[in-house]
C-alpha cells in the first residue's frame, strides 16, 4: 500500500491548484480595482448633480485659449 492518504494531491495537481489561486487572486484585485474606478465616476457624476444649474451653464475655460503658432520666414 501508498503510505501517502487518499486525499493527497500529486505535483500536478497541486501546481494547477497554485496556478489557480493565484489567478483568482489577481482577478480579485483586477475586479476590485475597476469597482473603485467606477465608484469614483459615480460619486463624480452625483456631487456634479449637486451643483446648482447656473454652474452647468457657463462657457467652458477651454473656449478661451488662443494658441498662436509663430510665423516661420
Amino acid at each position: 500500500m501508498s503510505e501517502k492518504p487518499y486525499y493527497a494531491l500529486d505535483e500536478k495537481s497541486q501546481l494547477f491548484v497554485w496556478v489557480a489561486k493565484h489567478m483568482l487572486t489577481g482577478a480579485g484585485w483586477a475586479a476590485l480595482v475597476a469597482t473603485g474606478l467606477v465608484m469614483t465616476v459615480v460619486v463624480t457624476y452625483w456631487i456634479g448633480l449637486l451643483l446648482p444649474a447656473e454652474s452647468r451653464e457657463t462657457p467652458s475655460p477651454y473656449g478661451a485659449v488662443v494658441v498662436e503658432q509663430p510665423v516661420i520666414a
